[in-house]
């Protein structure tokens, strides 16, 4: 099945357009090293890269909120984070021929995500993908993020395209659901990090693709 009718794409941030790993997984092993603590291997954090500090902090030091020290090592993390998020990450290889076809056929794309804007538009902006999006809608845009609908109603408002004609691609459970909420198509997008929750097929998502390029199918433009 195809989604002709389609008439943009919105696309999540991390692990879907962006692999960020190497740089959020480097925040919680520095935070490890200031400790006298060994590295750990990427393996180890990419699967939670998709819950951000929480994710990150479970991994590193074994922390999760409710925890006493919890909020003084997460702005720790953070703090880490933000001084390095531009070192290793990087746009999806596989990501740029797909922007390139959406640009070619005049379907705007946009970015919606969990991560404050504090952290995504310097970074967006440091990829070069800033000026090309049409939009960016962060974690602190709306009242509410993923998966509540919000933010992605929120970021079609803003490109004037109704939720109907509008896709979500994503690669956590939480994007799905946001998307469903939102009358959006959703596509669960297998290359990237995933969590450790149910698997993807199990998400409800409307297709689940192994590579990028197996979205311009989708969209009738391969």
């Amino acid at each position: 099945m195809t989604m002709p009718a389609v008439r943009a794409v919105l696309f999540d941030l991390d692990g879907t357009l962006i692999d960020s790993a190497s740089d959020l997984a480097g925040a919680g092993n520095d935070m490890r090293a200031a400790r006298g603590l060994p590295l750990l291997p990427l393996a180890h954090f990419r699967p939670m890269v998709g819950s951000g500090a929480r994710g990150m902090l479970g991994r590193a030091l074994q922390v999760q909120p409710g925890d006493a020290e919890f909020e003084a090592l997460r702005d720790e993390f953070l703090s880490r984070y933000e001084a390095r998020m531009t070192r290793e990450t990087r746009l999806f290889d596989a990501m740029r021929p797909v922007l390139d076809a959406l640009r070619e056929a005049a379907r705007p794309w946009g970015i919606v995500t969990n991560k404050a804007t504090r952290f995504s538009e310097p970074l967006v902006r440091s990829l070069g993908l800033l000026d090309e999006a049409a939009t960016l809608v962060c974690g602190d845009t709306t009242p509410h993020s993923k998966p509540h609908p919000a933010p992605l109603l929120e970021a079609a408002r803003r490109i004037d395209i109704e939720p109907a004609h509008c896709v979500y691609v994503g690669d956590d459970l939480r994007d799905v659901q946001a998307g469903r909420a939102a009358g959006m198509r959703t596509v669960a997008a297998a290359w990237g990090y995933l969590g450790e929750g149910e698997h993807i097929e199990a998400w409800g998502a409307d297709h689940v693709i192994e590579t990028p390029g197996e979205l311009l199918k989708l969209l009738a433009l391969a």
